[in-house]
């Protein structure tokens, strides 16, 4: 059984003061950009099976709330691989911020990160370099790579993140080559987004967001400046650059390279959870990439428990995939995770009204943590224990 997300209700259409759920972001979101940009955020691969799912699935879990428990002070800290964060909420790497709003992207993100209190993580593929994004927060940051076929690259970047005050990375293992997104196909979706038959209609429907595009900076990977992509849109350039010899020995050589906390994201299964200890991961990250990469891979909630067992403590747990109430964060940290991460409920506000779409997110996640953890009859995060949830 799965759940169907609510519908959005709008007192005023367009007005930002008018949501009161991710969902509702989302919508403005979708009325703001152009189909192929929205898309690119909200859509899947295949048949969508695991981005239902990764949402859906939460409510089949339910909660066990305890009644007579002093709940007066609520304390939603926590620390995740060594950095303090103000809920158990990770700023999760998205790539090619700009593109869901052209003058803010990645800054628009870690400014109301820092904000919230909360551990902000840039992509290697961002559209804001690494010391851009130093300067705009002196919050705790991380920041994603892949193993890129020219090893020498990698190292250059993580070099350039430890001298900008980055102080953990993440190696996402799970994109050997990129998944069958066909939205993307159908609108024939680039990075930066080409003007062709198939888009133009979906362009000039959204002015706002064309007038930002054309008065702002091209859009592109940032951090890798120098490297000739030859034209090629992202999808294109995913598969030509990604190395799909990695193995377990090159997780342990970023590890090595890296030398401080380091996460390795993209995790389904007990057994590769128990080789990222091998590795020397300080981080388990549970993840299908929102359903994006294999379709019909399970829900991360579905495969937290076993994870949990099998890294019996040995190192942090993060999960992320189709967290967008306060409810969903306290089954996860009750089966075991020491936070969750966020991806597309930010971006939905990042979309539909930049750094005041994404600090509304954030404080909707942060809001209804707070207010569902005194509803389930626990005043700080170590209460959370497996006997609240009753699972399916």
């Amino acid at each position: 059984m799965t759940r169907t997300l609510p519908r959005a209700n709008f007192t005023a259409m367009g007005s930002l003061s008018s949501a009161h759920n991710i969902s509702d972001l989302r919508e403005l979101a979708r009325k703001r950009l152009p189909r192929m940009v929205f898309d690119y955020i909200d859509g899947g691969a295949d048949d969508e099976v695991t981005l239902r799912d990764n949402p859906g699935r939460y409510a089949d879990y339910k909660l066990n709330f305890k009644t007579l428990v002093d709940v007066s002070e609520i304390d939603m800290r926590t620390s995740v691989m060594g950095a303090d964060s103000a809920a158990p909420i990770v700023v999760t790497p998205t790539a090619a911020q700009r593109l869901f709003h052209p003058k803010g992207g990645e800054s628009a993100v870690a400014r109301a990160a820092r904000k919230a209190g909360l551990i902000y993580c840039l992509s290697t593929l961002g559209s804001t370099t690494i010391e851009r994004v130093a300067e705009l927060t002196d919050g705790p940051k991380w920041f994603q790579v892949y193993v890129w076929k020219d090893r020498a690259i990698v190292e250059k970047a993580l070099e350039r993140a430890r001298a900008a005050g980055f102080t953990g990375v993440i190696l996402t293992v799970d994109v050997p080559v990129a998944g069958n997104r066909e939205r993307d196909h159908v609108n024939a979706f680039t990075i930066p987004p080409k003007i062709n038959a198939r888009t133009v209609s979906q362009v000039l429907a959204r002015p706002g967001y064309l007038t930002d595009m054309l008065t702002s900076p091209e859009i592109a990977a940032a951090n890798w400046a120098d490297m000739d992509t030859g034209g090629m849109g992202i999808i294109e350039f995913l598969n030509s650059q990604f190395d799909r010899t990695v193995t377990w020995e090159d997780a342990r050589w970023m590890k090595e390279v890296w030398g401080g906390p380091f996460a390795i994201k993209g995790i389904c299964r007990a057994d590769d959870a128990r080789r990222c200890l091998d590795a020397g991961a300080d981080a388990v990250w549970i993840s299908n990439h929102g359903g994006r990469q294999l379709d019909t891979s399970p829900a991360t909630i579905d495969t937290l428990p076993e994870i949990v067992a099998a890294v019996r403590g040995r190192a942090d747990i993060i999960l992320d995939g189709g967290v967008r109430r306060g409810t969903d964060m306290i089954k996860a940290i009750a089966l075991g995770a020491t936070a969750v991460a966020v991806g597309r409920p930010y971006l939905y506000g990042l979309g539909a009204a930049g750094e005041a779409g994404v600090t509304r997110a954030l404080d909707f996640l942060m809001t209804s943590l707070e207010r569902d953890m005194a509803l389930t009859g626990v005043a700080k995060l170590s209460d959370l224990t497996t006997d609240f949830v009753r699972r399916p």
